[in-house]
């Protein structure tokens, strides 16, 4: 029997049947939020990826100097991800994430200051990129915070994939967005590529900071769970008298699944990350693209990723729930999209290699997030992802740049991998293929273990 109107203290709440009517009204305000900053977010992250090339050419930096940085950005990201989650989790993330990018904003828009200068000083570029992963750390678990907290279980995978999408739309046309920002406003200089991004972000965090609710609850609204008269989760009842800590320590610490999860993230992180920051940097010193067509590589694997992402968690839905099995799948596939970014020497074979290998790494690389929140309580998404973040950023981010780094640079010597010195670009090939391998063993196994789960609770 639906509810009928109620009165809340002074306020007169909507029957359950009006709440699901005006349910996707409300709901777009702040999932539009989290959308349109993740976006901006990704802005001004990945134009350092394609400003490579012109700070090695008009500041004087090295392969190694880059690498450097994005080590250290990911150390910071990593460990931020963790304990910032853990300290905003139960608390209003739509608003929090506005900040966030604000602050973001202000330290890009000094970094790019900076780089109008001369003989600039390599410490202050490390101090203020690393400043920025920190106010990005928990950007994404911020916003899965916020779509869980207004969807359900069997409706969460579509919006989820949707939302994860928009990173892939901002990461993709950031590159070109920086390039033409630099060229238009700035005479090719690369501090264009970081001030006028800023100052767009900055923008945006102000205005978005007013738009929607952080969860049904905050309009005097019922749960989700009760709004779609889906039952409301154990994990979510028991959360409600535990403590953080106590939480932390039930759903996550002592969850084999969830580490298992954790260690396929490490590795998901070496292929997105290894091919993703390192490709215009390949293509313009292995195969001698232009610099137009190098910020052009970011573009088709973002978008391939925003097709997985649109594509992967809405194939998860159609499965009834079985997102590990789904992320298999799409790492099964990968290394046809390997041999082809390997072997290509044109920008056609290129960049369709590039789209395609962004459409599978983003089936883990969504599907895992996805897999970890039936895991976990409403209460605990930001520090679950935070803790998934964490591992992703501290091993895999950092690895993928600091070890792809090595490899590549033709001024160090490689790397030695079990008695085999691993030099040049082919020869980071090596270490996708060997991650993918791990990636389809370990999410095999949580598939496993989701199927006798889905079996236990027809039981």
């Amino acid at each position: 029997m639906e509810e009928t109107n109620v009165v809340v203290g002074n306020v007169k709440r909507p029957s359950l049947i009006e709440q699901r009517k005006q349910w996707f009204k409300e709901f777009m305000k702040p999932f539009l939020v989290v959308v349109v900053i993740y976006i901006t977010m990704y802005m001004i992250r990945n134009n350092f990826k394609a400003a490579q090339p012109l700070l090695k050419s008009q500041l004087g930096l090295t392969t190694t100097d880059l690498g450097y940085i994005g080590f250290v950005f990911s150390i910071v990201y990593g460990f931020g991800k963790f304990i910032v989650g853990y300290l905003v989790d139960g608390k209003n993330t739509k608003k929090i994430l506005s900040i966030l990018l604000l602050l973001s904003s202000i330290t890009v828009l000094c970094m790019g200051i900076l780089f109008t200068m001369n003989n600039v000083p390599m410490g202050w570029i490390v101090v203020l990129w690393s400043l920025n992963g920190l106010f990005q750390c928990v950007g994404g678990p911020s916003c899965a915070s916020v779509i869980t907290q207004w969807t359900t279980r069997s409706n969460r995978g579509r919006y989820i994939g949707l939302w994860n999408a928009s990173h892939n739309i901002g990461g993709g046309f950031a590159g070109i967005f920086a390039v033409w920002c630099a060229t238009t406003f700035f005479k090719g200089q690369v501090a264009g590529m970081f001030i006028i991004p800023a100052i767009v972000a900055a923008i945006v965090a102000i205005i978005t900071f007013f738009i929607g609710k952080n969860r049904p609850e905050d309009l005097g609204w019922n749960s989700s769970e009760e709004i779609f008269g889906e039952p409301v989760e154990e994990a979510n009842i028991d959360a409600e008298h535990l403590t953080k800590w106590e939480i932390f320590k039930k759903y996550l610490l002592t969850n084999p699944y969830i580490w298992v999860l954790c260690v396929a993230n490490v590795f998901v992180y070496i292929v997105r990350i290894g091919i993703d920051n390192w490709a215009p940097l390949y293509v313009t010193e292995h195969l001698n693209f232009s610099q137009e067509a190098a910020a052009q590589t970011i573009f088709y694997f973002e978008m391939g990723a925003l097709i997985g992402c649109l594509a992967w968690g809405y194939i998860s839905d159609l499965l009834k729930g079985r997102p590990a099995l789904v992320a298999t799948i799409s790492t099964i596939l990968l290394p046809i999209g390997i041999i082809g970014y390997q072997l290509g020497t044109t920008e056609f074979v290129i960049n369709a290699s590039l789209f395609m290998l962004g459409m599978m790494v983003f089936g883990p690389q969504l599907l895992i997030n996805l897999s970890m929140l039936g895991f976990v309580p409403k209460k605990a998404t930001v520090v679950s992802g935070g803790l998934l973040g964490a591992f992703a950023y501290l091993f895999g981010d950092s690895m993928a740049k600091i070890l792809l780094a090595k490899i590549s640079d033709p001024s160090k010597e490689g790397v030695n991998f079990f008695g085999h010195v691993l030099h040049g670009w082919n020869d980071t090939f090596i270490i996708f293929y060997i991650s993918i391998v791990i990636i389809a063993v370990l999410l095999g196994i949580v598939a496993l273990a989701e199927e006798r789960r889905r079996k236990k609770v027809k039981a």
